[in-house]
């Protein structure tokens, strides 16, 4: 399979995860908001059952915010761009890994190939920004070299 293709497969790999993660959220936050309704007021000033209900709503709903906001950045990756340097949206080919620098959701299968979607907000990708093809970078005392870059 050619390296775009990989990039592309990898992507929607990851759309689909995102959007299932958006439809869970979506299902308990709706859940939760339906029995503080079907409970109703509260019974007397020390009955706080439904704020408890109506507080795991609204965290839910910040979740699916942010699940949201993690979809839309998913979409700004260009699948058919290659990229010289270790940026956002890159696939990188390391002698010990592969990553997709995206958001995180940790490990995914293609095939018989393990990859890695991570965030550019954490410090492995920090290590590796901006390097190139045939580059080495230090992270946690290892040296990696960087194969390929998509």
């Amino acid at each position: 399979m050619e390296k775009l293709e990989i990039k592309r497969s990898l992507i929607e790999i990851c759309k689909e995860k995102q959007q299932e993660s958006i439809n869970n959220i979506k299902f308990v936050m709706d859940d939760a908001q339906k029995s503080a309704n079907e409970y109703g007021q509260p019974k007397d000033r020390y009955d706080s059952y439904r704020m408890q209900l109506l507080r795991k709503k609204d965290m839910f709903a910040s979740q699916f915010q942010k699940a949201i906001e993690q979809m839309e950045t998913l979409n700004k990756i260009n699948v058919s761009k290659k990229t010289e340097l270790v940026t956002f949206g890159s696939l990188i080919f390391t002698d010990d890994q592969n990553i997709l620098v995206a958001i995180g959701l940790g490990k995914i299968m293609l095939g018989d190939e393990m990859y890695y979607a991570i965030s550019p907000n954490v410090p492995f990708y920090q290590a590796m920004q901006n390097c190139k093809k045939g580059d080495e970078f230090e992270f946690r005392g290892r040296k990696i070299k960087i194969i390929d870059i998509v």
